[in-house]
Formats: C-alpha cells, structure tokens, sequence
C-alpha cells in the first residue's frame, strides 16, 4: 500500500524517511558555506537539501552581461562543493513542520532534523510584469539574473547603436518582496553607459527605479550621482516595471508617487531587474512573517539569526528575514553567527553571536573602475580594508570584483575558510 505525505494542496507520494541531526535547506551559497564551517567544527551528521547539479556565482554575471568574462567562469558542480561526509538529499524542499521538525521534498523523501538551517535563496516573479516572461532573450529583452540570459544582456548591449537603452530597479519597498544584491540593476546601466561612450554610439541610457532614491547610502549615493552626470544617465525614481509590449518595444512603468497613473517609454533593449520573493514553501510556512515588510522570508533575530518561536532553526542569506541588502558578503558575515548560535543551542546555551547587517555592493561603475559600498543595517559605512578610500572609484577595486572575490568565493568561502 502507497502512502502520501500532504504538502499544501497537493501531495507526494512517501518515498522514505531519514533522520540527520542537522538538516540544510540551500545548496547555495548560504547553504555550502555553513555546511563547511560545521563539518570544520566536527559536525558530523548533516545534510543538504539541493536539487541543482550545478553551482553558481551568481556576482560574476554583472561582467558577463558586460561581455567582460565568459558565463561559463560562473558554474561548477554543486558535487565539488558538498562538504566529506555530508549527506546530499538532491531534490526540493517542499513543505516545512516546524513542530514536528520535518522538512518533506518534492519527491516525497521526508527529512526528520533536530536542528535546521534554512537558505533557499529567493525566486524572480516574472508574472508580476505583463509580457515580460514571453520576450525575456528576444526583442533586445533580457536580465542579469539568469546564467542563460545574462549573455544575451552582452548580445543586446553589441547590437544596439542608437536609441534607448532602459534598464530597471523593481518596487522592493512591497512587503515581501526583495532583490538580489540591489547595487546589480544599476551597475549594468554604468556598464553599457561606458561602452556606448567608448564606442561613439549615441544612445540614451535611462535607469527607472521604484525606489525613491539611487542609493540608500548617502556617501555611496553622491558617487553614483557623479557616475550618472558623466555618462548622462537619466534616472527616474518611483517608476516601477509592470509591463512590456514587445512589439512596440515599449516598457510601462506604475508611477509610484501618482496613484492610478502610469508612464510607457519606448526603448531599443531593456534589461530588467525582476522583483524576487522567497521560495512559495518558505512564505506559506509557520517559519515564515505573518505580515509586516518581510511578510513570507523567515522570521528571525535580525542579529543571532535564530528563529523567533522555534529555537532550533535558523536562517541567513536572501530568504531570511532581514532588512539588508542580500548579497554573498552579507552571508560572509551571517555565516559564522548562525555556526557559533547553532553550536551554542546544541549545547544547551543562548546564542552569544551577533550580526550587526553587514553587507557590501561591490558597485562597478566602468570598464576598469568600481566603488565597494560597505555598510550595515543602518546604513554606515563599514569599510573592511584599511589603507583605501572605497568611497572612490578605483581600479583595485576593479581587480577585486573581476579576480579576488571569485577566487576567495570558490576557493576559501565554500570551504568553510572565509
């Protein structure tokens, strides 16, 4: 006789079940990253919750949408990268009791933990922008936030010789909604600005933003203004991206700051920064907000990262509920508190580590220059490396983005080392 575990609406059918002390949804960066700092504390009895075969490095397709480095650079087998002797359950995460600590899968394996990490990442809401899914890769439409399209973003940039090039900022101010590393949608823009100019092509760059400013960071904030002047990059705030006519090639944005009104700019390519939210089995959830701006992403301490009803989850990375920018630095920083947290709660003891939201925006802003925008959750400053002005567009800094952080990424972060 077949059972079936329900999840949702819907159910799987009950292929096994196993036990493992410490269970990690995310194969991630989030996810990897703390499964090698445990596995270097001698944490034994852990597994992965990942379907994907693959790994990227999803900060290096600023560059390839720049046609800076081939996308290829950005992937590795996910295999490479799952720590010895962790256990690797390859399939979704699709339903979470907390109460009974179970975490079931789309292929029905359900997974008893006594202690959880959860770090899915964040999905795109492509369906929140009319026509934009059915063009995305044709009709100069593209967007960053995929391996497969961020070189169409580089194909698009070539083939356009005149006109508008538009590119957009979603409305990350709607409760539950949120986007990957927020400095990313400008920094194409910058991008292509500085290849147009270098090449003599008279075209238009117009960045429409929903939010209300460029930049949070008011020391970073008069930078990137600085950039705009030079390159003439019209920016417009509380315009937000809710349809494309990819016949016209018209983009029509919801003004923000007029109720009911909208405004439709025609361009030659678009890219489109796409608003994200966290994974549908995390927001329907017990872990999850009820309600609020972080309304669907875990709720957590916002400095130990631990859950606030159930003390034996925690949660880092783009799905928790934190009001920072999410970036792989930010998980640089969460990481070691949610281990050291993790350890003192299998010890019987109170968390004792603290994340004070920091997270940084390597903001590249030309061929060969780029401002690294530290700060933290109130939005100071905290510069990491001495001796430098980060607050100027420098050329190390550069080198730092298209060399350093992927080497530190691959060979030192993943590795429970950084």
């Amino acid at each position: 006789m077949q059972t079936y575990t329900a999840v949702g609406s819907a159910s799987v059918q009950a292929r096994e079940t196993v036990r493992q002390r410490v269970v990690i949804i995310g194969g991630g960066t989030a996810g990897i990253t703390i499964a090698a700092q445990l596995a270097r504390k001698g944490v034994r009895d852990v597994a992965i919750i990942e379907p994907s075969p693959k790994h990227y490095y999803q900060p290096l397709w600023t560059l390839v949408g720049a046609g800076v480095v081939p996308v290829e650079q950005s992937v590795r087998d996910e295999a490479r990268y799952i720590p010895k002797g962790a256990r690797w359950i390859q399939d979704y995460a699709v339903e979470i009791d907390p109460e009974q600590n179970l975490v079931c899968t789309r292929g029905g394996t359900r997974v008893q933990y006594d202690y959880l990490v959860v770090a899915p990442g964040v999905v795109s809401d492509w369906d929140k922008i009319q026509g934009a899914s059915e063009t995305l890769g044709r009709n100069g439409v593209s967007t960053n936030y995929s391996y497969d399209l961020a070189p169409k973003t580089w194909e698009f940039i070539q083939q356009t010789r005149e006109g508008v090039a538009l590119f957009t900022m979603p409305n990350t101010a709607e409760p539950g909604y949120t986007i990957k590393c927020g400095g990313a949608p400008q920094k194409i823009a910058y991008m292509a600005a500085d290849y147009f100019r270098m090449m003599g092509r008279p075209v238009k760059v117009i960045y429409a933003t929903a939010g209300g400013m460029l930049f949070a960071v008011p020391e970073f904030l008069r930078v990137l203004e600085t950039v705009c002047d030079r390159y003439g990059i019209e920016v417009l705030t509380k315009h937000e991206l809710v349809a494309v006519d990819p016949v016209r090639k018209a983009a029509t944005f919801a003004l923000k700051d007029k109720p009911g009104e909208t405004r439709t700019i025609e361009f030659d390519m678009l890219h489109i920064s796409p608003p994200q939210h966290a994974p549908e089995f995390v927001r329907k959830s017990p872990l999850a907000h009820q309600d609020g701006q972080m309304v669907g992403f875990v709720e957590v301490d916002i400095h130990t990262l631990q859950h606030a009803r159930y003390p034996n989850v925690f949660s880092l990375g783009d799905a928790a509920g934190l009001p920072t920018s999410r970036t792989g630095a930010a998980v640089r920083k969460q990481a070691p508190v949610v281990v050291n947290n993790l350890l003192k709660v299998m010890q019987g003891k109170e968390p004792d580590k603290r994340y004070n939201g920091y997270t940084s925006c390597p903001l590249v802003t030309a061929y060969g220059r780029m401002v690294l925008a530290e700060f933290d959750y109130n939005n100071n400053p905290t510069p990491s490396i001495p001796f430098i002005d980060a607050q100027k567009e420098r050329f190390d800094m550069w080198l730092l983005k298209k060399y350093g952080l992927p080497w530190l990424y691959w060979n030192l972060m993943l590795r429970g080392l950084a």
